[in-house]
Order: C-alpha cells, then structure tokens, then sequence
C-alpha cells in the first residue's frame, strides 16, 4: 500500500467516522445503529483498549480492526439515504478551516484552569 493510498483510507475513516456521528443524532436512523455508532465512538475515544498500546505491534493493532470494523458495521445499519447526507455533511464540516476564534477560547479556558489550580494548591500550602 502506497502512503497516498493509506492516508486517503484514513481521510475516509475520519470523514466516515464523524459522519456516523451525525447520523447516530438524525431520527431516521434506527436505535441499534445508533448503539453501534455511540459504541464505536466510545472505544476510539476511550483511554483503555482491549490490548494496551504499549505492547509492540499489538496494542495499535487494535485500533486499527476494531474502530474501522464498528465504523463499517455502523455504516451498513445505518439507511444509505441518512449516510449519503451525513457524508456531504461531514466533507463540509471537515474542508472549513479551524476556527481561530476557538482555538483561542480553548487556550483561554486551559490557561484560566492552570492558574485556578496553582492559586488552590499555592493556597493549600500557605495555609499548611
């Protein structure tokens, strides 16, 4: 497999995965697909894998079946109708830029914690 190749599979594999996330909100979409969807999201996005990924070759070996084999069992339970519409969604979504309005609304947000946190702590220890 060429790079070109494996990083147009993986641009369909992000596409793909946040289309399924729109769909698992639209009411047409039957409630055990939308389990699957919620299921599927759950496990890519969750800190603990069926396999640790520092174990060498195995722990992202993972990953790479088991979110992309929920991702197509999802698609499948998912009418193509609702898919179709949530794929041009998602490559809508996906090709605008990031939002630099954001990004500093997050920084803004990080730094306000960091410093609520060393001022709790700084706090703590004066009154120790």
């Amino acid at each position: 497999m060429t790079l070109s190749r494996i990083r147009a599979w993986a641009g369909r594999l992000k596409r793909d995965g946040y289309a399924v996330y729109l769909a698992s909100r639209d009411p047409r979409v039957p409630w055990y697909a939308k389990a699957v969807a919620v299921a599927v999201a759950a496990y890519a996005l969750s800190p603990i894998d069926l396999i640790p990924d520092f174990i060498p070759v195995l722990g992202y070996l993972d990953d790479l079946i088991l979110v992309p084999a929920g991702l197509w069992l999802a698609i499948a339970l998912i009418p193509d109708e609702v898919m179709t519409e949530c794929r041009a969604q998602a490559d809508a979504a996906l090709q605008r830029p990031a939002s630099r309005a954001g990004l500093i609304a997050i920084m803004l947000l990080w730094i306000a914690g960091a410093a609520v946190l060393a001022w709790a702590v700084l706090r703590r220890w004066a009154i120790a």
